[in-house]
């Protein structure tokens, strides 16, 4: 995941959260995050500051036309196609923060435009980068699960559980049509994917409104989701989503249920890997010395100093990264990911409207 080749030039936009998580990632790479650029002119400093940038850019047209390589885009989700378009228009890669976009329609365009103009485009589902969760995957490749039975886990959040508790997410006009599945069942539903290999094929889901006005607003976008659904190799699974589950800080778990074994993954102890069997259950700890290759790929640190969520983001920036210098990371998640996403929570979303209806997701694209 070396970046030494070349060391390249990134420009960063959004000041915000997610763009110090990026700003950090990309300078551990090895990048030299040439500027970035704020919600306004006025904060574009700020911007800079926050991300590690060199200085700060008034407009996004004056951060493209610098010599940059890599655009990392890290505002509201109502931002992201144009701001990714013109990134790749200007003949830059991109790393685009989730959802891709808030429609199909838009998803697919960016992936479109990105493989026809011959540039990386990279989306951030960063929970595929624990080295635990790439051991299951190897784990579950080769067979250790048996007949994979049944899936289910949950994604659980409380940081809109209050009544006064706000958040640009919230307003479907910038967050988009879906808040909690898209921002965080979204990423369930990419890793449950990526560790078993077989994609949801049918969705049947509800979706509920639990404070129903926030800042004497009308909330119209979900504070939580549940979902049951089959997937093409017939497996049967159920998630919960929810923001406001007091008590749950960023819980996603998943697992995996097998006639031969079965795998529990906690976002929240990401160093161990619970494996069941019927004579006897062990807690798999994260140890270089014997990981799989493929999860010792992404293994940061040594045995018993604690990786979390930084090192996972720091990881999948680098293979970003890597992607650009020309090499293909393997389970790098694309703008085909991104797109994927987006047709899966499209799927969501037109279950709940039809009273839960079975929707059967595209998965030909």
């Amino acid at each position: 995941m070396s970046t030494n080749a070349r060391k390249l030039r990134v420009g960063i936009v959004g000041g915000g959260f997610m763009g110090q998580v990026h700003g950090r990632a990309a300078l551990v790479s090895g990048a030299t995050v040439v500027g970035a650029v704020g919600s306004s002119p006025s904060r574009a400093d700020a911007a800079a500051e926050a991300t590690g940038a060199e200085r700060g850019f008034a407009t996004l047209d004056e951060l493209l036309a610098s010599d940059i390589d890599v655009v990392h885009v890290c505002t509201p989700n109502n931002t992201h196609r144009d701001v990714t378009l013109k990134a790749l228009e200007a003949g830059k890669h991109v790393v685009c923060e989730k959802p891709l976009a808030t429609s199909v329609g838009d998803a697919t365009g960016l992936q479109a435009a990105a493989f026809e103009a011959g540039l990386v485009g990279a989306v951030p589902f960063v929970y595929r980068y624990h080295p635990m969760v790439r051991e299951l995957r190897t784990r579950i490749a080769a067979g250790d699960a048996g007949t994979i039975t049944s899936l289910h886990g949950s994604y659980l959040q409380d940081w809109l559980a209050g009544a006064d508790d706000q958040n640009w997410r919230v307003d479907d006009t910038t967050g988009g049509p879906s808040r909690t599945f898209a921002d965080i069942g979204s990423h369930w539903c990419d890793l449950t994917e990526f560790v078993t290999g077989d994609r949801i094929a049918v969705i049947s889901a509800q979706l509920r409104t639990v404070r129903a006005q926030r800042g004497g607003v009308e909330v119209r976008t979900e504070d939580l989701a549940t979902a049951q659904f089959r997937t093409e190799a017939g497996v049967v699974g159920t998630i919960v989503v929810s923001q406001v589950a007091a008590g749950r800080k960023n819980r996603l778990y998943l697992e995996v249920s097998g006639t031969e074994s079965s795998f529990g993954f906690d976002q929240e102890d990401p160093d161990r890997l619970w494996v069941g069997r019927r004579q006897a259950s062990q807690l798999l700890t994260r140890d270089p010395e014997t990981l799989s290759p493929p999860a010792a790929r992404v293994n940061r640190l040594p045995a018993g100093h604690a990786q979390g969520y930084q090192d996972a983001f720091d990881s999948f920036v680098a293979d970003s990264y890597a992607a650009v210098l020309g090499d293909h990371p393997d389970g790098l998640p694309d703008f085909a990911a991104g797109a994927r996403s987006a047709r899966v929570v499209d799927a969501v979303l037109r279950s709940a409207a039809a009273d839960s209806a079975w929707i059967t997701v595209d998965n030909n694209a």
